[in-house]
């Protein structure tokens, strides 16, 4: 009986220690296929750069709907892009469903919230219209006329690999907006997908240069000899570092990096702080003037801002020398802005966000009759409908972002821009990183990112009574104040009227103590 009993155990583990092996080896081919599976898909950069392990994260962010409230930050905790605002690109990018259960998770109470006013009587579907288009540059001898409403902001070839600025050009020329080149000067892979292009002369004037480092007139024409580019923007500052020029670490200075921007091989790549030739209103004007003189084409310039004193001196100047000397358009980067490096002094503590800058450029230009001749673009953090819509609301004529479409092309935030080390492939020239990233693939993503966008800030404009989002006015939302009750943007930045410049200045003249 006893030596029964004893075979049937030993069976029994025989039996078990069988199906422990049929299972890892089950395992391992399951792993095998599934490697294969991921090396050779092009729809997820991080399964095909990690293989097989990759696809754990996906687990994880599952599982953290379900586990974070005993261990993890809400969806609204983390910086410097939330959660929620990350899944909302995600979702659109993939085109795949926007909506959500079980109620917002956004705190309303927070001093500075945002709401939008919906009307009684909202604008039916059959009413909409599409966003209207506007021109820029209306002295100039070509013009550029739009009605793209977000944009892709300013992200340099070498800050940005080859195939993320193949991605961003294919996909801008899906979605019809525009693509700024960055400071890094024009590169094949902006031309390549046919899109509209803005091209951003630097403080060190990459792609646009002389043997000196001065800006080459002739260089400036053979530029603007690409119809694809349609305007140019000069810029004075960035988001992430006013009063600092651009930083491309050494480890991303490639030899077609170095031979575009005209520069050394394998040594960092640090702008001026600012242009020699500007060192007041009339430089930035004679700079405006020259540029367009040259080119044809439509010029202003990107700043961000901190004193205001400087944009009334440069309105008074524009009212002496005549309207048609003005800059067609200005970018206004909030402090928040900023997708590469940044010396963090700069990054945590300098200059305006676009929350307060905005409306501010938007009515000291008004003040001085300048708002129709100058268009507004704003930038920095502004990578949901919300923001986009908030940013019409206060005066923008357009919204540019950075981050938003690296986030389109797949961006985990794993904040490795400045180390060649994204495992995206999105911000690093090692070419193992960068095989995850299918420019063809991405160039959907991002061309539904915009399309799925503008349908998003058209359903607040919508909710709201506007046939379309650029009717967008200060009444249409309230932000919590601290008496804790929203009030009315209308009535907290009350609109300047057009030409009041005198009275205007007095809102910006120091109070006495």
């Amino acid at each position: 009986m006893q030596h029964t009993a004893t075979n049937w155990v030993y069976t029994i583990l025989n039996s078990l220690a069988g199906l422990f092996v049929i299972a890892v080896i089950a395992g391992l081919i399951w792993v095998m296929v599934m490697y294969v599976v991921d090396v050779t898909q092009s729809k997820h950069t991080v399964r095909r750069n990690y293989p097989v392990i990759g696809r754990f994260r996906y687990l994880f962010e599952h599982m953290g709907s379900f586990f974070r409230q005993y261990f993890f930050a809400m969806d609204r905790e983390e910086m410097p892009f939330n959660r929620a605002e990350r899944a909302w690109v995600y979702r659109a990018a993939k085109d795949v469903d926007r909506t959500l259960a079980f109620g917002s998770t956004r705190d309303l109470r927070p001093v500075g919230s945002i709401y939008f006013v919906n009307c009684a009587y909202p604008t039916r579907g059959e009413d909409a219209v599409a966003p209207s288009p506007l021109t820029i540059g209306p002295y100039c001898e070509h013009p550029y006329t739009t009605a793209s409403l977000i944009n892709i902001s300013g992200m340099s070839y070498g800050a940005l690999s080859k195939p993320a600025v193949r991605a961003l050009s294919k996909g801008a020329a899906k979605a019809g907006c525009w693509m700024n080149t960055g400071e890094g000067g024009l590169s094949p892979y902006h031309l390549e997908g046919g899109c509209d292009l803005v091209f951003q002369i630097g403080t060190a004037k990459f792609g646009v240069r002389d043997e000196k480092g001065q800006l080459s007139e002739e260089r400036l024409v053979a530029v603007a000899s690409y119809p694809e580019v349609k305007m140019f923007e000069i810029k004075l500052s960035q988001g992430a570092k006013p009063g600092k020029g651009g930083i491309l670490p050494a480890a991303k200075v490639t030899q077609e990096v170095a031979r575009i921007r005209a520069i050394e091989i394998g040594e960092d790549a640090i702008s001026p702080n600012r242009h020699p030739e500007i060192a007041n209103a009339a430089g930035l004007l004679d700079m405006v003037d020259q540029v367009r003189r040259v080119t044809g084409k439509p010029v202003g310039f990107k700043t961000v801002v901190g004193d205001t004193q400087w944009l009334a001196e440069l309105c008074e100047l524009i009212l002496e020398r005549g309207i048609e000397s003005a800059p067609d358009f200005i970018t206004i980067d909030g402090a928040e802005g900023g997708s590469g490096a940044a010396p963090q002094a700069l990054l945590d503590y300098m200059g305006m966000p676009i929350r307060e800058s905005l409306p501010a450029v938007v009515d000291l230009l008004s003040g001085y009759g300048l708002r129709e001749r100058i268009k507004v673009i704003a930038s920095g953090k502004l990578i949901v409908p919300s923001g986009v819509a908030w940013a019409l609301c206060m005066g923008a004529d357009f919204i540019t972002s950075a981050r938003g479409f690296m986030f389109s092309l797949g961006c985990i935030q794993a904040m490795q821009c400045n180390k060649n080390t994204c495992p995206t492939g999105i911000t690093t020239h090692d070419p193992k990183l960068q095989r995850g990233l299918d420019p063809l693939e991405k160039s959907d993503r991002v061309a539904n990112y915009v399309f799925n966008m503008t349908y998003d800030v058209g359903m607040i404009a919508h909710s709201c009574g506007a046939l379309e989002p650029r009717q967008l006015r200060r009444k249409h939302a309230r932000m919590e104040t601290h008496s804790g009750r929203s009030e009315s943007l209308e009535h907290l930045y009350p609109t300047v009227a057009s030409g009041a410049y005198v009275e205007h200045m007095k809102i910006f003249e120091p109070s006495e103590p």
